[in-house]
């Protein structure tokens, strides 16, 4: 269990998966990205756009039931990807490493991208821009909501 949260708003989003484009721009040219789904497909959105590239590919693999960790499940493979040349993976955040390390055998030859990394994660990725500690749960823009909180002054009871 996570013992602190980190959110990580729409435009921090953006901003990460733009840096990352512009260090795969050297890199490429790639012929495809390969998302990670559901984490990696915005990013790999932001990115292909960066990187004016067409071709999305995605693998599913379910590793999590809410924020508990389980066996490693792909439910739909990459074809389009072949071995992974000319490819680059994209995903939200590579945390126990659990997912990455499978995708990696499925797809050996292509760069493994992604916007956060936690240390036991970090060696099988290739690049990443933030690094977030292990015992975080990372909330991505997708798993939250805004929400009204009344001012200070209306909970205590000010006066009039």
């Amino acid at each position: 269990m996570a013992t602190s949260y980190a959110t990580v708003t729409w435009d921090q989003l953006h901003r990460d998966a733009r840096q990352l484009a512009s260090t795969l721009i050297s890199r490429g040219p790639f012929k495809g990205i390969v998302a990670i789904t559901r984490g990696g497909m915005i990013p790999a959105a932001i990115i292909a756009r960066e990187l004016d590239c067409r071709l999305i590919e995605t693998v599913s693999v379910v590793t999590y039931d809410e924020e508990k960790m389980g066996e490693p499940n792909v439910i739909k493979s990459p074809e389009a990807a072949g071995d992974g040349e000319g490819f680059v993976i994209i995903d939200d955040l590579v945390d126990s490493g659990v997912t990455a390390q499978l995708v990696r055998q499925m797809l050996p030859k292509a760069v493994f991208a992604c916007l956060y990394a936690k240390p036991a994660g970090r060696p099988i990725t290739d690049l990443f821009v933030v690094e977030v500690p292990q015992d975080t749960w990372v909330l991505f823009p997708w798993d939250t909501a805004p929400l009204f909180i009344p001012p200070l002054a209306s909970k205590s009871g000010g006066e009039d």
